[in-house]
């Protein structure tokens, strides 16, 4: 069993790593963004319905942090797509399981989409449930699911969430 002050230790860490992967996608700082991940790690956006069904694939679905940089490389140099960013609004990470250095953890977010015109919408809402190893001075992503709350995601969806 571990301590509460490794515990807090892990919470802070984990909330700081949210904060700052959050901060990167909204600061349009995509370049930093698969930084946040290990080499060889999941990143997958699914709505509720599959991922309550256990079916593994996504609307987004990357299996390695090379994966992660051409999808930025793909979104600045071939998609196109309207002009958009987000602001998150996250809440306090949860921590579902802590054992031998890998920190299981839960997140809810906001997501709004601020369009070029300055149309504001709520676009998304949903949870990170995350699996975050020692990588360096903090923690990383091994794995992040996106579940989206809603059974459906709108097909704008372009930047990571």
């Amino acid at each position: 069993m571990q301590s509460a002050q490794t515990l807090l230790e892990q919470r802070l860490a984990a909330d700081d790593l949210q904060s700052s992967y959050a901060a990167c996608i909204d600061e349009d700082r995509l370049e930093d963004w698969p930084e946040f991940f290990i080499d060889d790690c999941l990143y997958r956006i699914t709505h509720i319905r599959d991922y309550q069904a256990g079916r593994p694939l996504g609307v987004i679905y990357a299996t390695s942090k090379a994966m992660l940089r051409d999808r930025v490389t793909s979104l600045r140099l071939a998609n196109i797509y309207e002009k958009q960013r987000y602001r998150h609004i996250v809440s306090p990470t949860r921590i579902v399981n802590a054992d031998n250095g890998v920190v299981q953890t839960t997140t809810s977010f906001l997501l709004i989409r601020i369009m070029a015109t300055g149309d504001t919408t709520i676009f998304m809402s949903g949870v990170y449930h995350d699996i975050l190893v020692a990588h360096g001075d903090g923690l990383a992503f091994k794995e992040k699911i996106v579940v989206a709350d809603s059974a459906s995601i709108d097909t704008l969806l372009a930047i990571p969430v």
